[in-house]
């Protein structure tokens, strides 16, 4: 066997900065095999040239990114670079929404910790009519882990539908909550979008008319849209109606009024809203 020119396990991670353990777990992996492997022995050889591919594997675990990423990273990037950029950029823009969405969450759980304490200082209250709506409607009983699942889906078909009556969506989308959702109460839940239909087509799904009503309500960022965290902002505006003396008038929902997909962690993109007499 010539090992000519190879270097040594222990060579090779000293020199790419990762240990003998990570090297024989990343080759298990599929993210960097070694050059020659002793059947007898089991022993490694690299590569110099390998070294380069190590480092960009050792700098890609630095930002916790699991090995299945960095496998599909570096093997697209071998093919190509501008791909495996897109592939970096996706995986870092999920990171900031996780650590945004983490962020709201530690205030939430101040919040509760402390009683409710000082919780609308932390969301403005504004109220607004809301003029009447046709809407296109989806309904389901849905647990809280189920729910951007069915959210997503039961949107793309309302905007498939709204798409093919009069002049499409005429409002932003509406989730109305006609019962509690969470990890052990299942709603149910209903996805209103608003449409203006054309007299002349009948409407092959289900509608109705949402009444004109006045709201209180708060705007959030995407990162305060998930659950749990979402919630103080349910209770904000709660608080708010009691401490006006104001009753709702019906069940509360959320508005979102921008690109879900499209935002940023820290981009506003709904309202929580509570319907009052």
């Amino acid at each position: 066997m010539d090992t000519t020119g190879l270097l040594t396990i222990g060579v090779f991670a000293r020199r790419s900065w990762l240990s003998p353990r990570a090297l024989r777990l990343y080759e298990q992996q599929g993210v960097l095999a070694p050059a020659l492997v002793d059947e007898r022995t089991g022993y490694r050889w690299y590569r110099p040239a390998q070294l380069e591919h190590a480092r960009l594997v050792a700098r890609l675990r630095r930002l916790d990114m699991p090995l299945a990423r960095i496998a599909e990273i570096v093997a697209t990037g071998a093919e190509d670079p501008q791909a495996a950029v897109a592939l970096l950029d996706k995986y870092w823009t999920d990171e900031e929404y996780r650590v945004a969405a983490r962020r709201e969450l530690v205030g939430h759980l101040r919040i509760r910790l402390l009683g409710e304490e000082g919780l609308l200082e932390m969301y403005d209250i504004e109220v607004r009519d809301v003029p009447e709506q046709v809407v296109l409607t989806e309904q389901r009983h849905v647990y809280v882990q189920d729910l951007p699942a069915w959210i997503d889906e039961a949107i793309g078909r309302l905007l498939k539908l709204a798409r093919g009556h009069g002049d499409g969506m005429a409002g932003p989308c509406f989730i109305i909550y006609h019962g509690e959702v969470n990890e052990d109460s299942d709603g149910p839940v209903e996805i209103c979008l608003p449409v203006r239909p054309d007299p002349a087509r009948a409407i092959e799904a289900a509608t109705r008319v949402e009444p004109a009503h006045r709201e209180a309500y708060t705007r959030i960022t995407k990162a305060q849209v998930a659950f749990p965290q979402i919630l103080s902002a349910y209770d904000a505006v709660r608080q708010w109606t009691e401490r006006e003396g104001v009753l709702p008038s019906a069940s509360p929902r959320e508005v979102y009024f921008a690109d879900f997909g499209a935002a940023g962690p820290d981009d506003l993109v709904c309202d929580v809203a509570q319907p009052i007499e």
